[in-house]
């Protein structure tokens, strides 16, 4: 049964949440809105660099938000969800070989003793620096781009993995040993639930650096994705094109960041 300080607690965030919302919904209103007055005024220099989004919705909606030209054109849905999973797939092959190398080096000394430089060598490279490599290996496909994604976030993952296995408490091993679990089963049943948050939140934290790299990946040659949208712009002199695709890179970047805090506060409750 709640008692008057717990509901006092609760009204009190719901009260915090609600006027953050409100005053980040006024910012950004204000934002658009100067935007809005200052790209309507005749002879303004901003208006053709960046116009207003009235313009630049307005010319996106009379193609019935096809991106490019001819009848095989995609549509802003289909470059949406084009990046959407090849940003998803990278970064989930990435969790998973991370907690597995994470496994590998913490039950194997040997492994840990070869692998470990390796990976610390490997963690500082930016993801746009593996573009060139993945053109090599796959050409310009779709595997190029969850290629960039996953050696982008893979490293830095595996090193967040091994920090929060050294912070699993001595006891919690201990006592599933008295048990009479293996060492597999510590560390399915112990480790990896205790690891599991930290890891997930690191992952969060560089989804923007897996996001703009895909994005990169995309302008080198994809005829689809949100990359390709302002690649398409470019190409073809329009502004308007250029500042529509500029809003859904930083509207999908947002939404998702919220989804995957989301799944956090959810899925991995025992942390938070």
């Amino acid at each position: 049964m709640k008692t008057g300080a717990n509901i006092g607690r609760t009204r009190s965030r719901s009260s915090t949440s609600f006027a953050s919302f409100a005053v980040g919904v006024a910012s950004v209103g204000a934002l658009v809105l100067l935007w809005e007055v200052v790209g309507r005024r005749e002879g303004s220099a901003l208006s053709a660099v960046m116009p207003p989004p009235s313009v630049f919705l307005a010319d996106v909606a009379e193609t019935q938000f096809h991106i490019g030209l001819g009848s095989n054109a995609p549509t802003v849905y289909q470059c949406v969800v084009s990046t959407l999973l090849r940003v998803f797939a990278g970064m989930a092959l990435s969790l998973v070989a991370a907690l597995i190398t994470g496994a590998l080096l913490s039950l194997s000394r040997t492994a840990r003793w070869i692998l470990t430089p390796l990976v610390n060598l490997l963690a500082p490279i930016a993801p746009i620096a593996w573009i060139p490599i993945a053109l090599v290996l796959f050409g310009i496909n779709n595997k190029a781009a969850v290629f960039v994604v996953f050696m982008g976030v893979y490293f830095v993952l595996t090193l967040a993995t091994l920090a929060e296995i050294r912070r699993v408490p001595p006891q919690y091993l201990k006592v599933a040993e008295n048990l009479g679990t293996s060492a597999w089963q510590r560390w399915l049943f112990v480790v990896m639930p205790a690891v599991l948050p930290g890891v997930f939140t690191l992952m969060r934290v560089n989804f923007m650096a897996a996001w703009m790299s895909v994005l990169v990946a995309e302008m080198v040659g994809l005829r689809d994705g949100v990359g390709a949208v302002l690649m398409m712009g470019r190409n073809l002199f329009n502004s308007n094109l250029i500042m529509f695709g500029m809003l859904l890179i930083g509207g999908c970047g947002f939404i998702i960041d919220k989804v995957l805090a989301l799944v956090q506060h959810r899925l991995l409750w025992w942390r938070t």
